[in-house]
């Protein structure tokens, strides 16, 4: 499998910044290819090119449909991320759920 490319956005970037980093770590001890990287939902359209998966706070629900209008006519896969995990910046468990929504 090539190294996956993620996104993550919140609205500021500050608590996906820390999401992002125990994402990576889970990521790593599970022996997965990932970059990981985190951004506020301004800058998405800069990286859009580029990821595999974007990834959204839970409260961010209600740009989803903007998210759609950006990843037109891209193969990205667009998550909204789970409160029990986010709350708690759980890195592993935001990957796997990240692993089952790309073997869907």
């Amino acid at each position: 499998m090539k190294k996956m490319n993620v996104l993550l956005v919140c609205g500021s970037g500050a608590s996906s910044g820390f999401m992002a980093a125990n994402m990576r770590k889970a990521a790593s001890k599970a022996g997965l290819e990932m970059d990981i990287k985190a951004r506020s939902e301004s800058e998405i359209d800069n990286y859009i090119d580029e990821i595999d998966a974007l990834m959204v706070g839970p409260h961010l629900a209600y740009i989803l449909d903007d998210i759609d209008e950006y990843t037109q006519g891209y193969d990205v896969k667009v998550i909204l991320m789970k409160p029990e995990y986010y709350s708690s910046l759980n890195g592993e468990k935001a990957i796997e759920h990240l692993m089952q929504e790309m073997n869907k």
